[in-house]
């Protein structure tokens, strides 16, 4: 079965950094779109980020510049690199998975992100 493990979540100071990974397993890591959503209390999840399966990326308006998406497909590991936090960035961070860019089909658990001095 389709399992998202995230992890890299933490604690992290405005202007701070952090890198979020996602562990793959149960399907071929390298033929599906992969993305990071994000949740803060209160709010709808909203797309963070999505590469597909060839490498194309997007980012929402709001993190570009900061983010990066990444996956290694030999460790089916999906990344995102996080620079310069805003405390807006505080929220849930989820892995997905879908046949395209625009689709999720799977959900992670989430890792928490929270920025804050």
């Amino acid at each position: 079965q389709v399992q998202l493990v995230e992890s890299g979540g933490g604690l992290a100071q405005p202007g701070g950094s952090l890198r979020l990974s996602c562990a793959a397993s149960g399907f071929t890591f390298s033929s599906y779109a992969m993305g990071w959503y994000r949740q803060a209390p209160g709010k709808e999840r909203q797309l963070v980020a999505a590469i597909s399966s060839g490498g194309t990326t997007t980012y929402a308006d709001s993190v570009k510049g900061r983010f990066t998406i990444s996956r290694d497909n030999a460790k089916s590991t999906l990344y995102l690199e996080i620079n310069s936090l805003k405390p807006e960035d505080t929220a849930m961070y989820y892995c997905t998975q879908g046949h395209n860019l625009g689709r999720v089909d799977y959900w992670g658990q989430g890792t928490q992100v929270t920025v804050s001095s």
